[in-house]
């Protein structure tokens, strides 16, 4: 989805707080993203969790509450 959307790691990872590293090892899969990320990205990008985590392949939109 980063690159769907013209984004670079580094304005990624400002969004998550996190280093371009630390979210480079993200995408490799070299270290697990927690929890609290993945919302923030579920959120950024309007879709559901299960789309984030390829659990499916609709993007329903983020629920709001």
């Amino acid at each position: 989805m980063r690159e769907d959307n013209d984004y670079t790691q580094t304005q990624i990872a400002k969004i998550l707080n996190v280093g371009q590293r630390t979210y480079a090892d993200y995408e490799l899969g070299k270290t697990r993203i927690p929890v609290d990320s993945l919302i923030k990205l579920a959120k950024y990008y309007n879709v559901d969790m299960n789309y984030i985590t390829g659990v499916s392949n609709n993007k329903k939109p983020f629920p709001r509450s």
